[in-house]
């Protein structure tokens, strides 16, 4: 939930069940499914950072990242926090790397890897990661996603986060 917008419980709901069937939609029907979330995005105040956000997520997923990024951005000038606004500014660094603008996604995830830690500190590292690539930064990139995988190791947790420290700081 947006912490900035209040928004009814049964919308939240609708939008999830409408994210839920967005397989049912093959790539040639996905005007079809923009047009469902833009139904429930009518739903919401104008200027709802809400609203641009799920706009945004309709049109990255549906393979139109040019569209998608200046919605993301619209949903974070607009006050877009918490949980779906980390989710946006993961989904417009892939999107930005997706157009050309690594160097862009670089700057604005690299703060979020010192933010408050939750279930979505994965993500952050692999989009990171894509972007350090996109950047021929690869050294950096696998560095992160070697941190990141190692806590999910049953063993050799220690020697891989070492490795991956390593990988970026060879003498530290």
């Amino acid at each position: 939930m947006c912490e900035s917008v209040p928004v009814n419980e049964d919308w939240e709901k609708r939008v999830d069940a409408a994210w839920a069937s967005f397989d049912e939609y093959p790539e040639e029907r996905a005007a079809e499914f923009r047009a469902v979330i833009d139904a429930l995005v009518a739903e919401l105040p104008d200027g709802s950072p809400l609203g641009a956000f799920e706009r945004a997520c309709a049109w990255d997923s549906t393979g139109h990242s040019d569209k998608a990024a200046p919605l993301y951005r619209e949903a974070l000038a607009g006050g877009l926090s918490g949980y779906k606004g980390r989710r946006a500014k993961i989904q417009l660094s892939s999107s930005l790397r997706n157009i050309g603008q690594a160097e862009e996604g670089v700057k604005l995830l690299t703060p979020e890897l010192d933010g408050p830690s939750d279930e979505l500190d994965d993500a952050v590292r692999a989009t990171l990661a894509l972007c350090l690539s996109s950047l021929g930064r690869d050294r950096e990139g696998l560095s992160l996603v070697l941190g990141a995988l190692a806590a999910h190791l049953p063993r050799y947790q220690r020697s891989m986060a070492n490795y991956a420290r390593a990988l970026v700081d060879p003498e530290g």
